[in-house]
């Protein structure tokens, strides 16, 4: 890019999970080191990146469907790039530009740090470049991020996943798992604090698991209570566990450091044990109800939450009844509730014993309604209990007609609040904390109508209302080792959206 040259505006579209949405923000990263700059909302960029998930089955309609649209939009703008990547991206490879050959990029899960190259190139050539890397040869969190939140951030510890779930097409799309080293690790928690982030959710396919690549079992434990000795880091979440590798020692990690929110999610699946065997879940329903009674024994008040999967081939009526079973006495504060999607690729989609769509959708209704009125109950028992909340941004799609904020309460529940009373500091923004009293619970969200009972403004909301986002450096690869991290270069200052 020249001097005289406008920036060249980009926009990410991202699809799928967490992970996704974190390597959205190295992408991001990336294009604002080059030069690119966010697109202002309703102008026309000049680079659309597609982060793709191919976890659903209606995954890969969507995404043609969305890039037939842009064909138009090519044509009258040749000068327009377009890119896709992520899993999608991996599992499809050369057929996306084949099947929408106006398609400039198409990279993998395993080499997001090409994006850049592969776009001067193809804009060089003036033809498709499309890059699929078999491995991981740059871990990335090596790269540079822009973070989206000023106040709260992932931190991956691992990428990759070595279960072999028949029905997840996940591993052979992202590889085996690959551990950061906790001085990485930490060094980053760190660089997100100082620059005012209060919040960090550690991230990975299976993060329990952390450790298995330097042979240290017990290093997830011994990461969380590191976590606790950075000073300013207000909470800590982590996401996904495996209930097979779930230990004790992480269960005291949680309770006993005060900056480990009283929050697990942990992927149930299915409450009968034939199905877990079908699915090659290496753990039996008696097996995940003990984790969470050592849970509530250690925290009483843990939000416990999970996946579960209806309708995997072969499951009978006494299979899903197991399954409420198991739903009923677990008590999940709330479940993501899933019909099982047949993704080519993986064992379960050519197995016997495929559900119709209607025995698959009465039996997924059934399993909401129960839940619904569990997750109602339990929030129920939080009305008239005193609770801290880390200011939201965007999470309550009705607090403008109600005249309300939304936060989150340390176990992780929605709270829409009044931001009202005499402990209001001039106003209250998204990234300050503040204290009130929950006065209605709902099936998904509380209420809390009452004055606010205390409001601390933070660093995170001046950024929030600055229009600030954290932007980090990436953190190379070194030795295993908790403590203190490595001298590093002061972070960057959060860039202006």
């Amino acid at each position: 890019m020249t001097e005289n040259q406008a920036p060249r505006a980009y926009q990410i579209r991202t699809f799928g999970c967490q992970m996704n949405v974190h390597d959205s923000e190295r992408l991001a990263g990336q294009l604002e080191e080059v030069g690119y700059v966010p697109a202002a909302a309703g102008a026309k960029p000049d680079l659309i990146v597609f982060n793709t998930c191919a976890v659903r089955e209606n995954a890969d309609n969507k995404l043609y469907g969305t890039l037939g649209h842009l064909r138009p939009d090519k044509i009258a703008n040749p000068d327009l790039q377009i890119a896709v990547g992520g899993c999608l991206a991996q599992k499809d490879r050369g057929e996306i530009v084949k099947r929408a050959p106006w398609v400039d990029v198409v990279f993998g899960t395993h080499n997001i740090g090409s994006l850049p190259t592969l776009l001067e190139r193809a804009r060089h050539n003036a033809e498709a470049e499309v890059e699929i890397l078999e491995s991981l040869e740059t871990f990335p969190s090596t790269l540079p991020a822009r973070r989206e939140s000023s106040y709260a951030s992932w931190v991956s510890v691992s990428v990759g996943c070595n279960n072999t779930c028949t029905f997840c097409i996940v591993p052979a799309l992202r590889g085996k798992e690959r551990d950061r080293r906790p001085g990485e690790i930490l060094a980053e928690v760190e660089a997100l604090v100082a620059e005012g982030v209060l919040e960090v959710t550690l991230l990975g396919q299976n993060v329990n698991s952390y450790g298995v690549e330097f042979g240290d079992r017990l290093a997830f434990g011994k990461l969380l209570r590191a976590c606790g000795t950075v000073d300013g880091l207000e909470r800590v979440r982590f996401t996904s566990p495996h209930p097979a590798a779930f230990t004790s020692d992480v269960i005291d990690a949680m309770a006993a450091t005060p900056n480990v929110c009283p929050q697990l999610h942990m992927p149930l699946q299915s409450g009968s044990d034939r199905v877990l065997r079908e699915m090659k879940r290496s753990y039996r329903s008696a097996r995940f109800l003990n984790i969470l009674d050592e849970v509530r024994a250690a925290m009483p008040d843990a939000a416990i939450t999970t996946d579960i999967i209806v309708g995997f081939p072969g499951e009978t009526e006494e299979d899903f009844q197991a399954t409420l079973d198991v739903v009923a006495q677990a008590r999940f504060s709330s479940a993501f509730t899933f019909q099982y999607s047949k993704r080519p690729g993986t064992p379960a989609a050519t197995m016997d014993g495929q559900l119709s769509k209607a025995v698959v959708q009465e039996r997924y209704e059934r399993l909401v309604e129960l839940q619904n009125a569990i997750s109602w109950e339990e929030n129920k028992k939080i009305v008239g209990r005193r609770v801290e909340l880390l200011v939201a941004e965007g999470e309550g799609r009705k607090d403008a007609e109600t005249h309300r904020m939304s936060g989150r309460a340390r176990d992780g529940r929605l709270v829409h609040f009044t931001p009202t009373g005499a402990q209001v500091d001039r106003a209250v923004r998204p990234g300050d904390v503040v204290e009130t009293v929950v006065t209605y619970g709902a099936p998904h969200h509380l209420v809390a109508d009452g004055d606010l009972l205390s409001h601390r403004r933070t660093r995170a909301g001046d950024n929030a209302e600055a229009g600030l986002r954290p932007k980090t450096s990436g953190v190379t690869l070194g030795l295993p080792g908790f403590g203190a991290p490595a001298a590093r270069p002061e972070p960057v200052s959060g860039c202006a959206l």
